[in-house]
């Protein structure tokens, strides 16, 4: 089966990987433009782009698929090498473009998608944070076939994964790439033998899995100390949180639930463990900081550079409504 690929993060750079090492013909590669990065803000090649240039894979770089948009000749080369690599099928993983019905149309078995979520919870463009920012459990691989709708398709295969207790969006994404490689070629397998049963999706569970935008890293004192330790571990590796001491803002990158209370905000007690700090419900202990400029430090060694006083008050920050409905 040819397969043309569609991606551009590490999530999809794993599962190109995956059709690779299972033997699967892949012609044409999709992928986000070259971004800034770093430092020196050099362009630098996505994941995906990456891996394709080390198997010799052809490269399209759109900025839009549209052949009516604002980038109608970038879209008709894009169609021109599609047609040329003559695909059995499109695998779509974090792409990042919207693809119009042409390009789902394209593919004599049209487009699957990689989802790292329990569809219909979670469609959109973060499903992995915000299944760890709402305490969810469980989460998992849906593979997709692909229709105009936002992650509306019929489900063709779905896997579920434990959400441990101390999973950040960096390992659980991690698992997740594993797990969606996986599941992507065994689809595959599974369609080229005429074993694929579409189901669709149910009407009810649906949420909304917005983009993480970076005012939600402030954190908000008035919430209970569990949200606020879900959302730390949702939001790392970006954007972190964001707490704001004497004048100075600090990010904040791990923390537990302690007992305690007092004014939101307010510091009950420092010692080697952490900074344990007064919220809504029970206390926040800050065991990871970071001050502009500095590196990421457990509280002990943070605490060395920057001391902190019991009775001091992180300021009060108006935080933006949670994203995800």
């Amino acid at each position: 089966m040819r397969v043309v690929f569609a991606g551009t993060p590490e999530f999809a750079a794993s599962a190109l990987q995956a059709l690779l090492a299972a033997g699967f013909e892949v012609p044409l590669v999709l992928t986000q433009p070259d971004r800034p990065a770093g430092r020196g803000m050099k362009l630098q090649a996505s994941a995906v782009k990456q891996v394709a240039l080390q198997h010799g894979i052809a490269v399209a770089q759109p900025r839009s698929l549209r052949l009516d948009g604002k980038f109608p000749e970038e879209a008709a080369a894009a169609r021109e090498a599609l047609l040329a690599a003559k695909a059995d099928v499109m695998v779509v993983a974090a792409y990042g473009l919207i693809l119009p019905q042409w390009v789902l149309d394209l593919p004599a078995r049209g487009c699957l998608n990689i989802h790292a979520s329990l569809l219909p919870r979670w469609r959109g463009a973060a499903p992995i944070h915000r299944a760890i920012e709402a305490g969810d459990a469980q989460t998992g691989i849906t593979i997709m076939q692909m229709d105009a709708g936002l992650d509306t398709g019929d489900m063709l295969a779905i896997e579920r994964l434990d959400i441990a207790t101390a999973d950040t969006t960096s390992s659980l994404h991690d698992r997740l790439a594993v797990l969606g490689g996986r599941m992507i070629v065994e689809a595959l397998e599974l369609a080229a033998a005429g074993g694929l049963r579409p189901v669709p999706q149910p009407a009810e569970g649906v949420t909304y899995a917005h983009k993480i935008e970076k005012a939600e890293a402030q954190l908000d004192w008035r919430q209970d100390a569990a949200q606020l330790e879900r959302r730390l571990r949702a939001f790392d590796p970006f954007p972190g949180g964001l707490a704001h001491l004497d004048g100075e803002a600090i990010k904040v990158w791990r923390a537990e639930v302690a007992e305690g209370s007092g004014p939101q905000g307010q510091v009950l007690r420092v010692d080697e463990t952490g900074i344990t700090v007064a919220c809504g419900q029970q206390a926040l202990r800050l065991t990871e900081l970071q001050r502009a400029g500095g590196k990421r430090l457990p509280a002990a060694a943070f605490l060395q550079a920057k001391p902190i006083a019991v009775g001091a008050v992180f300021a009060a920050v108006e935080v933006p409504a949670a994203a995800a409905t």
